[in-house]
């Protein structure tokens, strides 16, 4: 039995959910989100707090009861406050420039980059080396930020490279005669 999943999802005020056998949507002040429910999992409305359960019998019920817990926290944060990941550029020359939906990159190649957001996402420069992604989909918001980081993941021996605004990239020492 998953631990995560004895705890009830509490829904605030202002978000609608609807459940049906196949989904559940939720919807908020930012926007709608729609997941798809597990057969192993049972979800029971209990007035303004939700229930996951296990179905009695189901492969992996225990665990995917928690999974599914998770995903309806996230949805319910989304809809109400967003999620945003910070990049930030370090190198010579790295910069950025969001233009609408679309992220202009200048990483050191020969040509520049252009990266093009999904729908639901925002994405902001506050300077030029600091690049905000927005949106309600948790799973989105995260998938972005991995994309734009790949260009140019930061390297061991100086540094340079896009890389998430907590992360802590350890330095090698080069290699001495």
């Amino acid at each position: 039995m998953s631990r995560i999943a004895k705890y009830p999802v509490d829904v605030p005020k202002g978000v609608e959910v609807t459940l049906s056998d196949a989904e559940v949507a939720v919807k908020g002040p930012l926007g709608t989100l729609k997941q798809f429910l597990l057969p192993a999992v049972r979800i029971e409305r209990d007035g303004e707090k939700l229930h996951c359960r296990a179905v009695e019998g189901a492969p992996n019920a225990g665990a995917m009861s928690g999974t599914m817990r998770a995903l309806l926290n996230n949805m319910m944060i989304g809809v109400t406050k967003g999620f945003e990941k910070k990049l930030t550029l370090v190198g010579v020359g790295y910069r950025a420039q969001a233009q609408g939906a679309k992220l202009n990159l200048t990483l050191g190649f020969s040509h520049p980059v252009a990266h093009d957001m999904p729908n639901g996402i925002k994405v902001e420069t506050p300077t030029q080396t600091e690049i905000l992604i927005k949106g309600i989909d948790k799973q989105v918001v995260g998938q972005v930020a991995a994309e734009v980081r790949a260009y140019r993941s930061p390297e061991p021996y100086k540094g340079k490279g896009v890389r998430y605004a907590d992360e802590v990239v350890v330095i090698k020492e080069t290699k001495k005669k």
